[in-house]
């Protein structure tokens, strides 16, 4: 089925995942872990800004910090992946001609949640008291001097049908729910992929389309309750009712430069020949669209809690803005975040030469890592947080990581859904 009227594309092309890749990545992955470990060190020893005294009511420990940069990572890949798997869905639920050929490139990121949901469990079993408020169990009882009658009040929500302050089951059902079904929907669309490239036909096509349309369903409400779970609950009597529109603007932003330095990777290889200036483009477009998306929903929060300047609401904003250790990112947050992109990739010409596309890709991710380090950290670690070795180390260790299982299951399958019915219309797709 190679030969599509005057086009001769290779559909049958592989990934080939040389040695020379693998050790670029390992030796990112080891400066990392080398930098993780002198922040480590530097904590345990007071080095850095760790020295501080009282966190929260109780005495810091270096390992917060650790937790909280777990934390942070978990929910930042986790995203990404999810996100490969949701911008796939999408595809076949708008009946996109465009992508056909980087569909697949869209869906090995889901490669990564197997990994990220023993993470995720992992990480909450072993730090939950250190990252979250909520599970100390002191807080509702009615009779200890540290009731809280709010936290009280939400409390059903973590541990029903438990009794409150004892072991959160709802939460965690929630995480291996959401986790178990995400895993399902990507091993499935995987299935039906690899069945339409033995078997032709359309039918793979139009099953792929129920399927997707299950999946979305479940990802918008699974997607705002994550939110809501992982980093909302952190500042736990404070609340946003668009945080999970905000995080998953966050996730889409970071999942698109992503899937955009993947694709202009694979080209750069020889891959993919019949992606052209054309689909790079339209990449650039969301990736930019998006930028401005994400930037409208943290305007639209910070203006409202501004404005009504409601105490428990504002404390927010207050608490990062004041903060000598949190109040420059709030900057740095949205001048990589929407200024950046804004600017470098409002022409057209931008959109479709890869350079422009891989600065503003790679500065998008480390941005939208710092926009969840803000919404973490300030709630974990108070004035005993901040980005140091142990940051940059952890963001290395886990990109790393997340860059060798992509690509590792990329390898396995051909590059190419080459019996896709929409292919001819992606060779032929111009704007």
């Amino acid at each position: 089925m190679a030969h599509h009227g005057e086009h001769h594309y290779n559909l049958e092309q592989r990934f080939d995942f040389t040695a020379a890749t693998k050790k670029s990545i390992m030796t990112v992955l080891v400066i990392g872990a080398i930098l993780l470990g002198i922040g480590i060190v530097l904590a345990m020893t007071g080095g850095g800004h760790e020295e501080a005294g009282e966190a929260g009511g109780h005495a810091f420990h270096w390992y917060e910090r650790l937790y909280a940069n777990l934390w942070i990572n978990n929910v930042f890949f986790t995203g990404i992946a999810i996100v490969g798997v949701f911008f796939f869905a999408i595809q076949f639920a708008a009946q996109a001609g465009w992508s056909a050929p980087l569909i697949r490139v869209m869906l090995s990121f889901g490669n990564w949640l197997p990994i990220a949901a023993v993470l995720m469990i992992g990480t909450f079993f072993l730090a939950n008291h250190d990252l979250f408020h909520w599970t100390h169990s002191y807080l509702f009882d009615k009779n200890d001097p540290q009731y809280d009658s709010i936290i009280d009040g939400k409390g059903a929500f973590f541990y029903w049908p438990m009794e409150k302050g004892t072991f959160p089951v709802f939460y965690v059902a929630r995480m291996i729910i959401f986790f178990g079904f995400w895993v399902f929907f990507f091993n499935k669309f995987k299935k039906i992929s690899d069945q339409e490239d033995q078997l032709g036909g359309t039918s793979h096509w139009f099953k792929m389309r129920s399927w997707a349309a299950y999946f979305l369903v479940f990802f918008a409400v699974s997607s705002s309750i994550s939110a809501w779970d992982w980093v909302m609950s952190i500042d736990t009597h404070w609340f946003s009712t668009l945080f999970g529109w905000y995080v998953f603007a966050s996730w889409f932003v970071s999942g698109l430069s992503a899937i955009t330095l993947l694709t202009i990777f694979l080209k750069g290889r020889g891959y993919l020949e019949m992606i052209n200036q054309n689909h790079i483009h339209d990449l650039g477009k969301f990736v930019f669209g998006f930028s401005i998306f994400w930037t409208y929903l943290w305007f639209s929060q910070f203006l409202l809690i501004y404005y009504a300047n409601i105490p428990e609401e504002t404390v927010y904003f207050v608490e990062r803005l004041t903060s000598d250790v949190y109040g420059p990112f709030i900057f740095v947050n949205i001048g990589l975040n929407f200024f950046l992109p804004f600017l470098v990739l409002m022409t057209r010409d931008a959109k479709r030469h890869g350079i422009f596309l891989k600065l503003v890709c790679s500065i998008l991710l480390v941005g939208h890592w710092i926009d969840f380090f803000l919404m973490v950290q300030p709630g974990t670690l108070g004035h005993n947080g901040g980005i140091g070795f142990m940051e940059v180390g952890m963001f290395l260790v886990y990109g790393s990581a997340v860059a060798l299982v992509v690509l590792s299951g990329l390898a396995k399958k051909n590059l190419i859904a080459k019996n896709h019915p929409m292919l001819v219309e992606s060779y032929n797709h111009h704007i």
